[in-house]
């Protein structure tokens, strides 16, 4: 079995559970009578960090670093920014996990959640756009 295949396989997983889940806490902010979106955004939220997690493990682990050329830099790129994906979401899912589990809900506590995804949201999405340009541009992976 080629492990280089896991990589790929998993990339999908951070981008869509982290857009959806931002998302839904973005549309409970205007909708506050519907609770499920609140913890939609939260579940989704712990399962785009896990995925991120498990999207930064097997791109270190079973991906083949460019040596040479334009995409060195690209490949950089798309690699420090799913660490800073992984921090942010990390921090952010870690905060809101103990306001779930302590019921400490405060405005304060509720922004700084609100600005980790946010910034996990922008990271993810660099970080995805990074990646398919070494796919389709330096035609990495084929």
């Amino acid at each position: 079995m080629d492990t280089t295949h896991f990589h790929p396989m998993i990339v999908h997983f951070p981008i869509a559970l982290i857009l959806v889940g931002f998302l839904a806490d973005v549309i409970f902010l205007f909708w506050k009578k519907e609770i499920c979106l609140s913890k939609t955004g939260f579940y989704l939220m712990i399962l785009g960090t896990l995925a991120a997690g498990a999207a930064f493990a097997t791109g270190h682990l079973f991906t083949n670093e460019p040596g040479a050329g334009d995409i060195v830099s690209v490949f950089e790129k798309h690699e420090t920014f799913a660490l800073i994906t992984l921090l942010l979401m990390t921090a952010g899912s870690a905060l809101r996990l103990w306001s779930v589990i302590w019921k400490k809900q405060n405005p304060l506590i509720n922004w700084t959640i609100f600005a980790f995804y946010l910034l996990g949201v922008i990271s993810v999405s660099y970080t995805g756009f990074m990646g398919g340009d070494m796919v389709y541009n330096y035609m990495m992976g084929f």
